[in-house]
């Protein structure tokens, strides 16, 4: 038998226990069931002052596309990593199709478990983008086009707001109680919706937005309506190449953290961060914090790992910024990475003074032809010198002092698992190194990390490793 609470949200989604095995894939529950069933009651949006737990939120993600299995919901991960820290307890997350009716259901269940909802996805301006209609529908608050937030749109579009179309004119009705949040990352503003005991807020769903809406604007309105502290000092520290598990067992063994000291930690692949948080941002609490970091960096295991020190900083940033202070440029060469490395580098900050050059194929054969390499020199050449001679051919045509290499994938053999080859060439000569093949389906991304932790071996000062 289901749990009452979702029983009764199944119910209100038309889920009967005839029909559950046929719809309940449109939804996903990830719900903290830790409160009772139940209206809020009127002490419990009490004054920030009065307050003696965190305040509860709950998530309301939209999009089939989810629920389809093309994209993870990387929103409440986010939401709560940066909540967190400002005295916000996530007490669940619900994933909806773009339904009205799912919409309308998956708020009922989320205000009887907190007093702020969050709704993440459906602002735009396409026929599926139906959240604005749902909340309207679910709060009888209506929505009207802002001024200010047309004149922004038109702005954006270098066009006079009369000739914007309606379905972009669309994504500036705001509500008439409550107000938006500022998007200038994209066209949708987000929305507020204030009621005397609850508050629901509507976010854009491309990451590109919605996290800057949440550390420019979110993080501000909730510190005035309730009372939230400001985000205290953090420390956060990015690693590659040890697992989740690996640094938090070389951080037990050589340290003990203070109790006001709070830890997380999130992973994508291979890369890790780690970030410390205090109560308060003093100039105390940074100073604690810079000592915390001296007595991880003398943890040997942790430093020859580590390439960030502030969540900003991406591994591909790290590398780029290496190559700045050599002064060099690298060319990059992809067959089984699939121009993963090369796409990675490009986003980062500083990729056009630093990346001279790539190229990437499904086989070498094109790749001789494109960078070239003459025919006597290729033939008969085996695989490991291909590679070379590919990576002396790229230095050569775009003036790169730093080639990496990634080969084709070779089978298992003899008892190995399925690798691949890497050369590195630069004025040290070529430098080879084979890598399994980890990550499942997501073996490219981990190849690419991989290959961006072995560069950044390579150029960072002092002994190669």
């Amino acid at each position: 038998m289901l749990p009452n609470v979702i029983y009764r949200l199944a119910r209100n989604l038309g889920l009967t226990r005839n029909k559950i095995g046929l719809r309940w894939p449109v939804i996903m529950l990830a719900a903290a069931l830790v409160a009772p069933w139940g209206s809020l009651s009127a002490g419990e949006t009490s004054a920030p002052s009065q307050r003696s737990r965190p305040v509860d939120y709950f998530i309301v993600v939209t999009g089939s596309e989810i629920l389809e299995g093309a994209y993870a919901d990387s929103h409440t991960h986010f939401l709560a990593r940066t909540l967190r820290p400002l005295g916000l307890h996530c007490a669940g997350s619900l994933t909806v199709d773009d339904r009205v009716p799912d919409i309308v259901a998956a708020l009922s269940f989320a205000v009887r478990r907190a007093s702020l909802v969050i709704v993440t996805g459906g602002l735009g301006p396409t026929d599926n983008d139906v959240t604005r209609e749902a909340l309207v529908q679910f709060t009888g608050i209506a929505v009207r086009e802002d001024a200010t937030a047309l004149a922004e749109l038109a702005r954006r579009f270098q066009t006079p707001p009369e000739q914007l179309r309606p379905n972009l004119r669309r994504q500036v009705r705001v509500p008439e109680r409550g107000g938006y949040l500022k998007n200038p990352n994209g066209t949708a503003v987000g929305l507020v919706f204030e009621m005397p005991e609850r508050v629901i807020v509507a976010l854009p769903g491309p990451p590109r937005e919605l996290q800057p809406m949440v550390q420019s604007e979110l993080v501000g309105y909730l510190s005035r309506r309730f009372g939230t502290r400001m985000p205290g000092a953090a420390l956060t520290l990015r690693f590659v190449g040890l697992g989740q598990s690996q640094i938090d067992h070389a951080l037990k063994q050589h340290l003990t953290l203070p109790p006001d000291v709070a830890t997380s930690s999130q992973f994508d692949g291979l890369r890790v961060d780690f970030t410390f948080t205090l109560p308060e941002d003093t100039p105390a609490a940074r100073h604690h914090l810079e000592g915390l970091k001296t007595e991880i960096l003398a943890i040997a295991e942790l430093r020859d790992c580590l390439y960030a020190d502030d969540p900003a900083t991406t591994l591909e940033d790290h590398v780029l910024g290496l190559l700045e202070r050599r002064g060099a440029k690298l060319a990059v060469v992809e067959l089984a990475s699939g121009g993963r490395v090369a796409a990675g580098l490009l986003e980062a900050r500083g990729a056009s003074g630093r990346v001279a050059g790539i190229a990437a194929a499904g086989d070498e054969e094109p790749l001789r032809r494109l960078l070239p390499v003459a025919d006597e020199v290729w033939s008969g050449a085996p695989a490991g010198k291909r590679l070379e001679l590919l990576g002396t051919a790229a230095a050569k045509a775009t003036g790169a002092s730093f080639v990496a290499v990634v080969g084709p994938v070779l089978p298992p053999h003899d008892g190995y698992p399925a690798q691949v080859e890497i050369v590195f060439c630069d004025s040290e000569g070529n430098r080879h190194l084979r890598l399994p093949l980890r990550g499942g389906q997501n073996w490219r991304s981990y190849l690419a990390t991989e290959v961006l932790d072995q560069l950044r071996r390579r150029l960072r000062p002092g002994p190669k490793s």
